[in-house]
Order: C-alpha cells, then sequence, then structure tokens
C-alpha cells in the first residue's frame, strides 16, 4: 500500500500548533519562537513532509480562521462586537468560528480540544468573565500551541501578557457615580451581576471610589441579566428600601431597563425620584420608556481594533501594541437629569 503523502494539516495537528505558525516556520523562521519552530522542523522531519507552493503561501491565503469565543450572543453587545469583528475579518478574507462558551468549554481539556482541532489561526476572546484560572489556560494555549489570543473587551488588570483591546471601567464607573451624587443623590444602588465578572468588578471599584470620597454609603446589589429573575429581585428591593433609592447604575442596559418597568409599575418617578444610568449603549438605551442614559461603549470599534491586531500577531507571530485603550463617552438621555 503506497504511503500517505503528508500534508501540512497534519504537520500541524502533530505539531499542536496552527497552521499559520507552519507557514511562518517554512517561510518566515525568524517570526518563530526558537522551541516552537524545532518542534516544527522535526514533525516535518518525521513526516518526510515536502511544502508545495500552497503551503508555502499559506501567510498569505485565504483560508485563515479565527476562533471568536464568546459567553451569550443573546447579548446585544455581543452580537455588536462580533459584527465589527466580521467588518475586519472580511478584509483579510479570514473566515469566523464562533464559541459559545458555556460551563462546559471552561475546562481546559475542552477548550483545547476544540481550539487545536480547529486548526485555528489565533482566537479573539470575548468572555467578560476571566480569572486567574482561565487567564492561565489562556497563555498556555498561546505559548504551548503557538496561536496569537487578543482580548476583546475583557480586561484581566494583573501583569496581563495578552494583548487587549478595551475602555477604562474604573473609570466609566467612577464617572456616572459622580453625575449622580453632582445631582444630589444620596441612596445611589449598583445594579451588577450575582455572577462575578472582572469588567464588573472594575465598574464596582469605580463606583465605590466615587462614593467613598463623597462620604456617601455603598449600595450594591447582585441580581440575574434574565428578565424573569430579576423583576423578582427588584420587587423584594423596593419592599425593603425602595422609598430610600434615589439613584442606580446597572453593569448592563437590560438591567437598567428592567429596573426602570419595576419602579415605574411602584409609582416610582424616573428621573425626578430615581435617576438611572446603563453601561453599554446598547438598543435597549434607546427602545426604554424614558430613555436610558448610559455609557457609550465603542462596542463595534473593538472588534475591528481586536481583529486588526490579531492580524497582525497571526502574521508576524507578535503585534507591537499590546493594550488599546478606546475612548467612551457619557449618553445622556432622559433617564437622568442632566
Amino acid at each position: 500500500m503506497a504511503k500517505t503523502k503528508a500534508t501540512i494539516y497534519n504537520v500541524a495537528m502533530r505539531a499542536n500548533v496552527s497552521l499559520a505558525t507552519v507557514s511562518r516556520t517554512l517561510n518566515n523562521p525568524e517570526k518563530v519562537k526558537k522551541e516552537t519552530r524545532d518542534k516544527v522542523l522535526k514533525v516535518i522531519e518525521d513526516l518526510g513532509y515536502k511544502p508545495n507552493a500552497f503551503a508555502r503561501g499559506l501567510a498569505s491565503r485565504k483560508s485563515t480562521s479565527v476562533a471568536v469565543m464568546v459567553p451569550d450572543m443573546t447579548r446585544s453587545s455581543i452580537a455588536e462586537m462580533v459584527n465589527g469583528i466580521a467588518i475586519e475579518a472580511r478584509k483579510y478574507n479570514y473566515s469566523l468560528i464562533i464559541y459559545v462558551l458555556k460551563d462546559e468549554y471552561h475546562e481546559e481539556s475542552e477548550m483545547l480540544k476544540e481550539v487545536v482541532a480547529s486548526q485555528a489561526d489565533g482566537i479573539l476572546y470575548m468572555n467578560d468573565e476571566i480569572n486567574e484560572q482561565q487567564y492561565q489556560m489562556l497563555n498556555r494555549i498561546k505559548d504551548d500551541y503557538d496561536v496569537p489570543i487578543v482580548l476583546a473587551n475583557t480586561l484581566y488588570p494583573f501583569e496581563n501578557k495578552l494583548t487587549t483591546v478595551s475602555i477604562d471601567y474604573h473609570k466609566a464607573g467612577y464617572g456616572i457615580t459622580k453625575e449622580l451624587i453632582e445631582e444630589g443623590r444620596k441612596n445611589i444602588y449598583m445594579l451588577t451581576t450575582a455572577r462575578k465578572y472582572m469588567v464588573n468588578d472594575l465598574k464596582e471599584s469605580g463606583y465605590l471610589k466615587a462614593i467613598n470620597e463623597a462620604g456617601l454609603e455603598p449600595h450594591i446589589f447582585r441580581t440575574s441579566g434574565d428578565i424573569s429573575v430579576n423583576t423578582i429581585h427588584f420587587d423584594e428591593l423596593f419592599h425593603d428600601v425602595g422609598k430610600k433609592i434615589d439613584g442606580v447604575i446597572a453593569v448592563r442596559d437590560s438591567i437598567a431597563v428592567s429596573f426602570i418597568n419595576s419602579m415605574i409599575a411602584k409609582g416610582r418617578k424616573i428621573p425626578k425620584d430615581i435617576s438611572v444610568f446603563g453601561f453599554q449603549n446598547t438598543k435597549y438605551a434607546s427602545l426604554s420608556r424614558p430613555k436610558l442614559s448610559c455609557i457609550d461603549i465603542p462596542i463595534t470599534e473593538i472588534g475591528v481594533r481586536a481583529m486588526a491586531l490579531l492580524k497582525e500577531e497571526i502574521d508576524n507571530g507578535t503585534s507591537k501594541t499590546k493594550y488599546i485603550e478606546l475612548p467612551y463617552s457619557i449618553i445622556h438621555r432622559d433617564s437622568t437629569k442632566k
């Protein structure tokens, strides 16, 4: 029986690296870490692989694929960011593989299996829940498999080695809390998620800084992004301290709108009785009645810039810029007094 001819895909799979890494080893070896380069070259020798013109041109091929890892495609902000990624990816004829990160994907073995099996040339990681274990897992994927990774709208503030595109969530949380204080609000609540997310922790830290500076009592209320759940929570909150609340910051627009609807049903007037800020400027902000004031995060632009940086890393093995902090703005609508 004739021996099957080895392909670049066989090399990538055996060496546990991406197709782009094999291509760089063949075309631009100086851009590949020596350890990885030696590993790939040994596999090439062991398999007797003979690169053809197609393989040598893989660095600029039209079949580059990117794994886009998202927490939940039903969230408006995630859909907007994926749209930004797709806009930029089309410029390079990249294909996107979407991974929705449910609980089982958070186990290292599962994620490694999925990413390596897909032979993705790079990863855009958009999950806003990133802890020490997950961060180290991403670094192992990057180092062991030589797969470029960019964090999009996801911050790991402790000695981050991964390329990142985001806004300053701490500063944003501080800014809108200061605005509510300047309105004369005294009992300002931060409505955040029961589940811990790194970006929400940063929003909370900004809120707490402004509250402490003003000598006010902090109120952090944890709820769910699920309207059927948080409506019940807001009814309970109103029963306990409803008349005292005069300012609210919600970490998601959907939570802010759900809170507004609950308070209006209880007879509270927005913004006369309670000023409310959201934190995304998604479609919910404009559909809300009254329309929601909020932080305007450049979601689409984050996706575009993250994809551009990932392309740079795929092509060169690294990027000149490791952190891009995009500007945000505060949109004042009818749910606050300004």
